[in-house]
């Protein structure tokens, strides 16, 4: 029986090492993003400073480790063999669900993750006692759940996400109070001032709180309690000292140095924190393995009095957690995927949306509006104009076509969510409390873009949708890590051996299935088939750009008509559902595109009105287009998955007929766009009529065919809707290409 539970530690053991991987993917990207954003150093350098933080930072987890092993239970009231049962699921679902969120992107926390695994599977356990136990009922489960320090830990992490966002959004408001966007200058007069009091509150909470979670403060004790004030004022000074000489020397701004030195510090909060999420399981797992081992008990009789005691720091194991840490920071795609969400939702400028508004987000942002608007007319007129003074944005040009490089946010943003975030979460670890990084990093971050005034009228309907998104992801994520470590340690206490080698099998196939799926998905940088953004900046140079996007809408638009009449005549629900989800992703592009006519205006040189006006009526003409398919689209898709009668033979037959027309259609104007022969476009003009009065010629046919046969009125008013709006769909793509054939001749 031994080598069951043998066979378990090496288990745990390389579940530790894959979750630390997992994890990392995930959680790089709240140390990350306030330097990437910024872009104030290099992406090198960011990784070389957040890897020193990481390593050293591992040195910092040994007092968290006490969470994973009487944080959430008692473990006094659990045999030997129950505790390897609750760390075994604990350890399987917190691999499989990170890995969920990091496929799709999302940034969540590992810290909520693993405390309310360890809940579920210690509660099911616990259930599982009760209900042998003649004598107990559930009013004794409080018995078995450390329930005090559970609801402290759970409230903290809740309370974590206002008291971030509220400091973050104080801070950041005060600061830009004192410094303005135009903070240069002010940089020069206050920047000693400001880089002391960040790089004294970054030092103090970080070196001397976190130093109490190590097996060293005992050597620093005696010199550090008692004497802190004077620590700070040292710090204080030297700090200022220092940059105010970086200044003078370096001609560089202090902020330089605040984000350097916030990112490492962010990065060692980070692993000091968060490592116990990855290997405090897995390590109280081993430790349980060693005490049950020299106890000579059987598994089932052996009490795990010995968790509540507190066990020396491994540093061997705690330098090799940190070793894969840095590494997978170095080699991860998807540490860099998943930090795109928090840096979009806090970028100062505008640009594409990754969230779409939802009802509670518009009553959000309506509710504030008012709110700010009453603030304005009970505070004076003069303090209301000199505080939106200190608000007002400079206007940065760069080179054209090259807005992209543009930082997310400034120095200054970038300054306080590091400094700010550092010090809640140093504060929270040094009180061996598991707060989690993500909710504090994002938090943070969301309030000082709401203080920054980054979720403006044309944006903050996205933002805060995107905002409430990723919180009610975190909600899923509690819910689901106490529902599914629950349910393995009840499928784990029925099957034992065979039940965890077959969850194993199952863990391993499906992180190689989405290891796979995302790097299929990685290796895509650009559909072949997708539409570019137009780069440039006179007539001529549109037209031929345009001339690529048209080629690509014609050559999808008859992939998808062609798919589309195929299914309905079929009564393909699938293929049909595919159309449509083609369609939509057609129409997101030009939606893109459209989006973008104000940054492409802006950039045209001055005398390219008629290249503006010719690239504006393009992309109506693709909506067109785009919008007629999907209303063939969805009125096909909703006529079979309704389950109504399939079109008669006749009906089958005509639109048959009419689709090898359009097909030829589509290749014709494809071909011209594609070999640049634009002179044919007057050919295909002239077959408009005749195109026209094909489709007319079918309408005539069904009128006739439903006076005397036709007894289905769902078919009949499908086929009129479709060969209606295929006129329609004809009419966009002739309006196309009148539309550039006379620019081009123009030209």
């Amino acid at each position: 029986m031994e080598n069951i539970y043998l066979l378990m530690i090496v288990a745990l053991a390389v579940l530790a090492i894959a979750d630390l991987v997992v994890g990392v993917s995930n959680d790089a990207v709240n140390f990350l993003n306030s330097a990437i954003g910024s872009k104030a150093i290099s992406f090198k350098s960011i990784m070389i400073i957040a890897s020193l933080g990481i390593f050293i930072g591992a040195v910092f987890s040994s007092g968290m480790m006490e969470v994973a092993r009487k944080g959430i239970f008692d473990p006094g009231q659990f045999y030997f063999e129950e505790i390897m049962i609750v760390f075994m699921a604990v350890m399987i679902t917190d691999i499989l669900l990170l890995d969920f969120f990091n496929t799709l992107g999302l940034p969540t926390s590992t810290t909520v993750s693993i405390v309310f695994e360890l809940l579920g599977a210690a509660v099911v356990m616990s259930l599982i006692k009760i209900g042998a136990n003649e004598t107990e009922t559930w009013a004794d489960l409080g018995k078995y759940i450390n329930t005090a320090k559970a609801t402290e830990i759970i409230l903290g992490i809740l309370l974590s996400v206002v008291i971030a966002f509220t400091v973050g959004a104080v801070v950041q408001w005060l600061s830009r109070l004192v410094f303005t966007f135009h903070y240069e200058k002010r940089i020069k007069n206050f920047g000693a001032l400001f880089g002391g009091v960040a790089l004294t509150a970054i030092g103090y909470f970080i070196f001397m709180k976190g130093l109490k979670g190590t097996p060293y403060y005992g050597d620093f004790k005696e010199v550090v309690e008692g004497n802190e004030l004077y620590f700070v004022g040292g710090s204080f000074n030297f700090w200022t000292l220092f940059s105010f000489l970086f200044m003078k020397l370096f001609k560089k701004s202090i902020l330089i140095i605040v984000i350097a030195v916030g990112t490492f510090g962010l990065a060692l909060a980070f692993s000091g924190n968060d490592l116990v999420n990855f290997i405090g399981v897995p390590m109280a797992a081993f430790h349980s393995y060693e005490a049950w081992l020299a106890s000579g008990e059987a598994a089932s009789t052996f009490s795990m009095d010995v968790l509540s005691e507190k066990v020396p720091a491994e540093p061997f194991l705690l330098f090799i957690a940190g070793g894969v840490m840095v590494l997978t920071l170095w080699f991860s795609k998807k540490a860099r995927s998943v930090a795109e969400t928090e840096i979009g939702l806090s970028r100062q400028g505008e640009g594409h949306e990754k969230f779409q508004p939802n009802m509670l987000s518009r009553v959000v942002v309506k509710g504030t509006s008012r709110v700010a608007q009453g603030l304005n007319y009970i505070l004076p007129k003069a303090t209301t104009k000199n505080i939106n003074s200190r608000f007002e944005k400079p206007v940065v040009e760069l080179p054209k076509h090259r807005t992209y490089e543009l930082p997310a946010f400034d120095m200054i943003r970038a300054s306080i969510n590091l400094v700010v975030a550092g010090v809640l979460i140093s504060i929270a670890t040094s009180m061996k409390l598991p707060l989690s990084t993500t909710y504090v990093t994002f938090m943070v971050a969301m309030g000082t873009s709401l203080a920054d005034r980054a979720w403006g009228r044309e944006s903050a309907v996205y933002r805060v949708a995107g905002v409430l998104n990723v919180i009610g992801g975190w909600f899923f994520t509690a819910f689901s890590a106490f529902v599914a470590a629950g349910t393995l340690a009840y499928l784990i206490y029925l099957g034992k051996g065979v039940a965890i080698a077959i969850l194993l099998m199952l863990a391993v196939l499906l992180l190689v299935r989405n290891y796979l799926s995302y790097k299929k998905k990685s290796n895509i940088i650009m559909d072949e088939t997708g539409l570019k953004k137009t780069e440039s900046n006179t007539v001529q140079g549109i037209i031929q750009e345009s001339a690529d996007n048209i080629a690509k809408v014609i050559h999808r638009s008859n992939k998808i008509y062609s798919d589309m009449l195929r299914g309905l005549a079929k009564q393909d629900t699938s293929k049909l559902k595919k159309s449509k989800k083609g369609v939509k992703k057609l129409n997101d592009e030009i939606d893109e595109l459209r989006d973008n006519i104000f940054y492409f205006i802006k950039d045209l040189d001055e005398k390219s009105v008629r290249g503006s006006n010719f690239y504006i009526i393009i992309l109506g003409n693709l909506q067109d287009v785009a919008q007629s398919l999907e209303f063939i689209s969805k009125a096909s898709y909703k006529h079979v998955n309704n389950n109504h009668k399939a079109l008669r033979f006749n009906q089958i037959k005509d639109l048959q007929e009419i689709d090898q027309s359009l097909e030829n259609l589509f290749v014709d104007i494809e071909s011209i766009f594609q070999n640049r022969e634009i002179e044919k476009i007057e050919m295909v003009l002239d077959k408009k009529q005749e195109l026209f009065e094909y489709v007319s010629e079918k309408i005539e046919k069904q009128i006739a065919r439903t006076g005397t046969e036709e007894s289905s009125p769902k078919n009949t008013a499908l086929y009129f809707s479709l060969l209606l709006e295929t006129k329609d769909l004809i009419t966009a793509l002739m309006n196309l290409m009148e539309e550039y054939y006379i620019s081009y001749k123009k030209v």
